[in-house]
């Protein structure tokens, strides 16, 4: 299983791209849990804590395919490292000066988050021009997958342990610093360096004139909001069962699962149209969040999050190919854009509607509101499904064939 991906990484520059470009990513990964041990040891509340995390997410999500469609106009080191410089700035303001003014602070928050450099649509258009055989990037969008829930099971060990060994205001500057160290890496690299995007016609949607790429994003969408819900939901079960410290475990279950799933998933090559094989993936995963609402026992929950978390790396690296398919000539970092901030304003949403969820309903309703998020996406993907297959197929769409040069396509694909 392990070959593919240790045949990936030992590809030159492919090991590079990959840990600079988690590095690069650190700061927006732990931003929320960073800001809200800062502000409270600031002596700042919980509410102050929320506002301004929810103020560098809706940044982030706004500044991430505006960042995204200059890159594909003026190549990645242009943009991403002045956008990595600004950012960790804008988090270093925060840090120096602390939550007094409150205008600064929040300032600082807009610019940290509207800066955050698209890596992770960066890495995903490179990836083509870097690995040898076209069956490889397939493999390499799960590994990505992958990479993406150890980031964000490590990063916030990181920060508290930076906090333990520090302080929460050298912690925010270090694992930016650490940031911008990565971003650094991945734009003096050659791929970064050489790549360009294919010549894009001039519109003011950009991307989001693909009629199948708002498809996936209206899905993706949903299964971010699932995606928030069970973040709170699996708090408030720690809670009822009286120990903080079953949230952990449940989350780690949830990450585990995933793993297995994108290894799994990964580590061979599938037939037949990856549109179609998004709506079984997300089907499975829609199915997976219902029996969390069963609330059983902690090591049956645990074991019904591994399950829950099965479906989700393998349907963001199939999303990672059709968003490939879908976009416009010359877009493609603008797509994986758009893609990245559709799942995370959804995500903000769920964790917004499972709050009062447990209120009325208790966590049993905030894993519903779960259920409800995979259930919408397929939807979505049922409802749109011939817009999908025809987008595909259009020669209004950039093909992957157009956006990179050697055909981010997998076997069985026409």
């Amino acid at each position: 299983m392990a070959a593919g991906y240790l045949e990936i990484l030992r590809t030159r520059h492919a090991a590079r791209l990959l840990v600079g470009t988690l590095t690069g990513r650190l700061p927006n990964a732990t931003a929320a849990i960073a800001v809200v041990l800062f502000v409270r040891a600031e002596g700042g509340s919980y509410s102050l804590a929320g506002a301004l995390t929810a103020v560098y997410g809706l940044a982030t999500a706004a500044g991430q395919p505006l960042l995204g469609r200059a890159v594909d106009l003026y190549g990645q080191p242009r943009v991403m490292l002045p956008a990595s410089v600004a950012s960790a700035l804008g988090m270093a303001v925060l840090a120096f000066s602390g939550i007094e003014p409150v205008a600064v602070a929040y300032a600082a928050m807009l610019v940290a988050g509207f800066c955050t450099p698209p890596l992770e649509g960066g890495l995903r258009a490179l990836w083509p021009s870097v690995l040898t055989r076209q069956d490889q990037v397939h493999t390499a969008y799960a590994m990505d997958a992958i990479a993406q829930e150890v980031m964000f099971t490590v990063g916030p060990l990181l920060v508290t342990l930076g906090i333990a060994l520090w302080s929460p205001a050298t912690a925010l500057v270090a694992i930016n610093v650490l940031g911008v160290l990565g971003a650094l890496s991945v734009v003096l690299s050659r791929p970064s360096r050489a790549w360009r995007s294919a010549p894009r016609e001039a519109h003011w949607l950009g991307a989001l004139r693909s009629t199948g790429l708002l498809a996936l994003l209206g899905a993706f969408f949903f299964v971010g909001l699932a995606l928030g819900a069970i973040i709170v939901a699996a708090s408030a079960y720690a809670d009822d069962h009286g120990r903080d410290a079953i949230y952990g475990w449940l989350m780690a279950a949830n990450g585990l699962g995933a793993l297995l799933g994108g290894l799994v998933y990964g580590a061979r090559q599938w037939a037949g149209t990856p549109e179609k094989r998004l709506v079984s993936l997300v089907a499975l995963l829609a199915v997976g969040y219902l029996p969390l609402m069963l609330v059983p026992g902690v090591v049956p929950m645990a074991l019904l999050a591994v399950v829950s978390g099965l479906f989700l790396a393998p349907c963001i690296a199939c999303a990672f190919i059709v968003v490939d398919r879908h976009a416009p000539r010359g877009t493609v970092t603008e797509a994986f854009s758009w893609l990245v901030t559709a799942f995370g304003v959804g995500t903000a949403l769920g964790t917004a509607l499972a709050g009062p969820a447990v209120e009325l309903g208790g966590s049993a309703a905030s894993f519903a509101v779960a259920g409800g998020g995979g259930a919408a996406a397929l939807l979505v993907l049922l409802a749109t499904r011939r817009v999908l297959a025809a987008d595909g197929r259009t020669e209004s769409v950039a093909g992957v064939d157009q956006n990179d040069p050697t055909r981010a396509v997998e076997p069985g694909f026409s």
